[in-house]
């Protein structure tokens, strides 16, 4: 068998840049879910619901694109026709989401036609976000694999800029940031156009660099026969996966926990503790809404920075459980900060956080599975750990902001709590 060659940087960079483009569209997704669904009249404590049908279409499309792409050989490749097809549903949905309340629909219907746009909204991002991933595992070798995924969390974060500051954007230029009760913003609806104009951009520019290897010479690279890549189904595979898998996927139950709660109570709560407003109808929660996409771009910035310095961490636990606990503080600080410029501080601190998720969890795992196989099925088994979590967050979600006194504020300080327990489990891994 032989060693995966080196790859030029550009080579690196062209196999993820795509993702750029997908990141904007999920930056705007959840930055803006729960401000559309508020805005359409959804109770706050019905909130944590809508954001189940995200992680649920996860945790199935990823494994099956992953499992069918590992038996796809087309003239387009391998994993990048289902890149393809992920993007262009997702550049029709974009069109048609931020819509639900403009269609002449009653409040009840509106927000039907918003999950079902939702779902299939987070259908197409996923079945889009998955073949990069695996296009790393795949063709670079091992030496070059945490280059790789950092150039992804990179081209990630700048996506996620993109798509947090759109609305902002949109508004300062004049576009209008209120709308009549029910209705989406202009801001929102347009960022969700642009977004889905680079998204497609973005693909197809992916799609014509990059070429994947055929069969033959997939085979003289990775170590699994064909007979062995078809044998086994996902229950055989999850029995057989290393530990590391196992280990990693608990310090990201608690992590994508905390993640949950900031996407879906982020608005809510800086609405609450900078402009003193709960109600969705009003000039002052759009606002809110607005900020909040630049405190997300604040955290994605803060990501970038902070993943720059991970790599001169010689003991990486101790650097992920480090970002772990920066991100926790900076949750636990938002509710006690009325300035919407101090809230910079927090959620920088929170992008250190991000920028360990993005990265390390799919450096232990892709390390830990080499001579398994199926190196596709693996890591869309391994998304699991990111949706599953996301699922309970959000079916525990309303029962908990009664718990901590109905303020969205509070739920910043069940996140960190979260992301102190995710910091601790980190020390179970072990890495090679």
């Amino acid at each position: 068998m032989k060693v995966k060659p080196d790859l030029s940087f550009w080579k690196l960079w062209n196999l993820s840049f795509g993702f750029f483009g997908v990141q904007i569209a999920y930056a705007l997704q959840s930055a803006n879910i729960s401000r559309i669904f508020a805005t359409l009249g959804a109770d706050p404590h019905n909130l944590s619901y809508f954001w189940i049908l995200p992680p649920l279409m996860g945790i199935l499309v990823q494994p099956i694109v992953g499992t069918l792409s590992d038996k796809t050989w087309t003239r387009f490749g391998r994993r990048i026709p289902y890149l393809f097809v992920g993007a262009a549903v997702a550049v029709l949905v974009m069109c048609l989401l931020p819509n639900s309340g403009s269609l002449g629909l009653t409040v009840s219907a509106a927000m039907i036609f918003g999950l079902i746009a939702l779902m299939f909204l987070d259908t197409s991002i996923n079945m889009a976000m998955q073949p990069f991933k695996m296009l790393v595992g795949d063709m670079v070798n091992e030496k070059q694999k945490a280059k790789a995924y950092s150039i992804q969390s990179f081209l990630c974060n700048s996506g996620s800029v993109v798509g947090f500051v759109l609305p902002f954007v949109f508004t300062f230029i004049g576009i209008s940031n209120v709308a009549e009760k029910g209705v989406v913003p202009d801001s929102v609806i347009w960022s969700f156009y642009i977004g889905a104009a680079i998204l497609i951009l973005c693909v197809i520019y992916t799609t014509s660099k990059v070429r994947e290897w055929n069969p033959q010479e997939y085979a003289e690279y990775n170590p699994v026969s064909d007979e062995k890549e078809d044998s086994a189904n996902w229950i055989t595979l999850l029995k057989n996966a290393p530990s590391t898998f196992w280990k990693v996927g608990l310090v990201q139950f608690f992590s994508w926990a905390a993640m949950l709660y900031m996407w879906n109570y982020t608005t809510g709560a800086i609405a609450e503790v900078v402009w003193n407003t709960t109600d969705p109808a009003s000039e002052a929660f759009q606002e809110a809404g607005n900020w909040v996409g630049i405190l997300f771009a604040v955290q994605a910035v803060g990501s970038v920075i902070w993943a720059a310095l991970l790599p001169q961490f010689k003991n990486t636990k101790m650097a992920y459980s480090l970002s772990l606990i920066i991100g926790a503080i900076g949750f636990i600080l938002v509710p006690y900060i009325s300035d919407q410029y101090l809230q910079f501080i927090p959620f920088l601190m929170i992008g250190c956080a991000w920028a360990a998720m993005l990265a390390m969890p799919f450096t232990f795992v892709t390390n830990a599975l080499q001579g398994y196989g199926h190196m596709g099925a693996y890591l869309g088994l391994f998304n699991g750990t990111i949706c599953i979590p996301q699922i309970v967050a959000a079916v525990c979600g309303g029962a908990i902001l009664s718990m901590v006194g109905h303020h969205q504020s509070t739920m910043m300080i069940v996140a960190g709590v979260s992301f102190i327990i995710a910091s601790a489990c980190v020390f179970v891994i072990k890495n090679k």
